[in-house]
């Protein structure tokens, strides 16, 4: 039995013909759409290398579902860049070094956009660690993903209440 799953990727509307109910958004994204933007690294949901924005929501894509996000609007790590305009998380991750090997790195920016979009990131270097902490680093390039994270809540202005500026 086929399964039609409509979804919105990066802006643009797809109707994808699905043979696995069982499918995750990470395969289809990156077998079915060749979005490889998007890493497998556990393919459990522990390292945060899959994660995307669904409906604006961060998500670890190879613990979704695919035909459960019918009608979703997702984002991938190739759907932040304006052209040739860079989205400021990329920008401040260049800026601070947030990478070494760059196999996580389209998670972390992902999860950093969100978690500045929820305005969960604050400035506060430690508030910024725990909202990053589903997103591992095997190289070891925290300080700068915690710098990139904070510098691009500044330049967004987007803030909570209960900040501080020691950063």
């Amino acid at each position: 039995m086929t399964l039609t799953l409509n979804i919105t990727i990066n802006g643009a509307p797809h109707e994808i013909a699905l043979d696995d109910p069982r499918a995750t958004l990470l395969d289809v994204l990156r077998e079915r759409l060749g979005l490889t933007g998007t890493k497998k690294g556990c393919d459990r949901g522990q390292c945060g290398a899959c994660t995307v924005l669904i409906d604006g929501r961060r998500m670890n894509a190879c613990l979704a579902l695919a035909l459960s996000h019918d009608g979703a609007e997702v984002t991938t790590i190739e759907g932040l860049a304006e052209g040739d305009t860079l989205h400021p998380v990329q920008q401040a991750f260049i800026a601070h070094d947030g990478f070494q090997c760059g196999y996580c790195t389209p998670g972390q920016i992902m999860s950093a956009v969100g978690l500045i979009a929820e305005g969960e990131a604050g400035l506060d270097p430690e508030r910024v660690r725990e909202g990053m902490s589903g997103n591992i680093c095997r190289c070891a390039a925290y300080a700068g993903i915690t710098d990139a994270v904070l510098e691009a809540t500044r330049v967004s202005g987007t803030r909570t209440g209960d900040e501080r500026t020691d950063a």
